[in-house]
């Protein structure tokens, strides 16, 4: 079954009341979530970023809501950052959620531990990144929610460890994949959409991502959420995560090894062969879609069927793009708050 929802029609009063009861000192709320999602600009803003040793990285994170309430874990994608969810996390604050947003490996303050680590950007690695995340934070379990990169991150989880998630939000549906499946050939319009994977296969593709990572990253923003008038001051602000030192690596090795140009490590490969087995998504589930997302994505009814426990399509109508969660980020914290009661 799918909704139809307009994001623009929705509102949740009382945000910042209800915030300031929580305590939430770490999120400026001057224009929380009950502005329009097609807003150009947003002056919320998170406070101090916590940092935490969690397997092989030091990681970078925001936090809001009670410590003792239940977690929602939201991950970003490529290229975004934390940023995508900051009106999503005061309304799920509100709520009694305790909203833990860390940055990707690559992003932000979330730095390798080690010097001789691969920077490995294979879909294992990501999802293993959150586990030792939750184990740090002494999480047990979360509900999952996320989009582009973070999405299939979520989706990871939800299908090898279903024990670590109470729900999931799935912006884009189903996103687990392998090599052998990225190696298929697609019709030539569905070729064009990945250009950019194509590009980074190529050392000129490394070196022109590495030298214009900024305006690269703005371009693919803009063709990806067609109808969003971000401005640029939200978009420099995102922008600031880009400046990892490890930034370049993480995104080139992540779709070369997608197309098999670039190995993994040994000892995600486990992991990998059981994502190649394209496994069933048992826990209750909402998968989204933006009705202008001009990045690649499945239609629904491809993916419909990997979800056997209680589950719900809603498209986001109202020139909703890629970057969901920060386009239409009332639509989103309802998605968690509701998939989560039906956990």
């Amino acid at each position: 079954m799918t909704q139809m929802i307009d994001p623009h029609r929705r509102r949740f009063l009382g945000i910042a009341a209800g915030t300031a009861a929580l305590g939430l000192g770490a999120i400026d709320l001057a224009r929380a979530a009950t502005e329009a999602p097609q807003s150009s600009a947003t002056s919320a803003s998170f406070g101090a970023i916590k940092q935490i040793h969690a397997g092989v990285l030091d990681v970078g994170y925001a936090e809001a809501g009670p410590a003792t309430g239940p977690v929602a874990i939201l991950l970003h994608g490529w290229p975004y950052d934390i940023h995508s969810f900051v009106d999503v996390a005061p309304i799920l604050a509100q709520a009694g959620y305790r909203v833990i947003i860390p940055y990707l490996r690559g992003y932000g303050s979330t730095n390798f531990l080690s010097s001789e680590t691969l920077r490995n950007g294979e879909p294992g690695a990501l999802a293993v990144d959150i586990i030792a995340l939750m184990d740090a934070l002494e999480i047990k379990k979360a509900v999952l929610a996320g989009f582009d990169w973070g999405a299939r991150t979520c989706d990871i989880i939800a299908a090898l460890w279903p024990e670590r998630c109470r729900a999931l939000v799935s912006v884009s549906g189903y996103l687990i994949s392998s090599q052998a499946s990225g190696s298929a050939p697609l019709p030539p319009a569905a070729e064009l959409q990945w250009w950019y994977q194509f590009y980074f296969a190529t050392e000129r593709g490394r070196a022109g991502y590495e030298k214009y990572t900024h305006d690269f990253a703005k371009l693919i923003w803009k063709l990806a959420s067609p109808q969003w008038k971000f401005d640029d001051a939200t978009f420099d602000r995102s922008a600031k995560a880009f400046e990892n030192k490890d930034h370049v690596a993480i995104s080139i090795h992540n779709y070369r090894w997608r197309l098999g140009l670039a190995q993994g490590e040994a000892k995600y490969q486990e992991i990998e062969q059981k994502l190649a087995a394209s496994p069933i998504i048992s826990v209750p589930t909402i998968t989204m879609e933006g009705d202008a997302n001009g990045a690649p994505h499945p239609d629904p009814s491809a993916y419909a069927k990997k979800f056997s426990g209680r589950y719900d399509h809603r498209l986001i109508i109202g020139g909703i793009g890629h970057n969901l969660p920060q386009e239409a980020p009332q639509a989103f914290a309802k998605a968690v708050i509701d998939v989560d009661g039906a956990a």
